[in-house]
Parts: structure tokens; C-alpha cells; sequence
């Protein structure tokens, strides 16, 4: 979920990061429950106001040094490859405004329903809906190209 919500590994992993910080800060008055459902909000949460941050104070990202790229095995390569998405579909997914987003993959990718794609945002189930249809119309309209 991380990877799909931030758009590329780098950002993914100190998504992780954060989320892990905020589950053993959270440990404590964790109520049994959905613990899936407790994770993805966290996640979601995090991912949200690091959008808000980075818009109060944008940063210029450093290019990428193929030489410090270590080669994959096989069997990397091969489990990559059956869960990342095709490059155009990941740009389209990234080029979604961050609100279309996180709906859209909270539903398309992480399969989750409208409900509780609702109590995960805090937004009415019809705000979620219509964030999950304009979000795929925005991807229908780039991939259809």
C-alpha cells in the first residue's frame, strides 16, 4: 500500500519507517480490533501529511547514480515483477491528485471497501465514491491514449 500511494521505493520505505514509528508509539492504547484496518490508517495518515509537508515546503529530489544500483537476483527480479505495475499505470497512479489516489488505490490495489476506504479517511462513503470514479476516469483518460 505504501508503495502504491507514494509512487516510487524510496519514498515507500520511509513511509514504512514512519508507519512503524507511529505503531510502537501506538502500541499502547491499541483497542483489539481490525489490526489491518489500524495499519492502513496509519499508513494513509502518514502518507497524507507528508503530502501536506512537502507542499509547505517543496524540495528539488537529487538524480538518481546508476552506479550505486546493485544488481537484483533472479528470484527478486522475478517477485518484482509479478507485484509492481506496468510503468505507464504507475505514473498515471502518480499523476492523480493525491486525494483520487488514495482512494483509488486503497480500492483498486489494496482491495478495500468503500466503507471502509471511508472510516480509514474520515470522509462520507459518497466523497469516496466520487474520488474513486474521477480518479479512474483520470487514469482512463491517460492510459486510453
Amino acid at each position: 500500500m505504501a508503495y502504491r500511494l507514494t509512487g516510487n521505493d524510496a519514498d515507500a520505505q520511509d513511509l514504512v519507517q514512519e508507519v512503524l514509528v507511529r505503531v510502537r508509539r501506538g502500541l499502547e492504547t491499541y483497542r483489539p480490533g481490525s489490526l489491518e484496518g489500524w495499519l492502513s490508517r496509519i499508513t494513509t495518515n502518514a502518507f497524507l501529511d507528508e503530502v501536506r509537508r512537502r507542499r509547505r515546503r517543496p524540495t528539488v529530489a537529487l538524480p538518481d547514480d546508476p552506479e550505486r544500483v546493485l544488481a537484483g537476483t533472479e528470484d527478486a527480479d522475478a517477485s518484482l515483477a509479478a507485484t509492481t505495475l506496468p510503468d505507464d499505470v504507475q505514473d498515471a497512479i502518480r499523476a492523480l491528485p493525491d486525494d483520487f489516489r488514495a482512494a483509488v488505490v486503497m480500492c483498486d490495489v489494496v482491495g478495500l471497501t468503500y466503507e471502509e476506504i471511508a472510516a480509514e479517511l474520515g470522509i462520507p462513503i459518497g466523497t469516496v465514491r466520487s474520488r474513486i470514479h474521477r480518479g479512474r476516469a483520470v487514469l482512463r483518460g491517460v492510459l486510453v491514449r
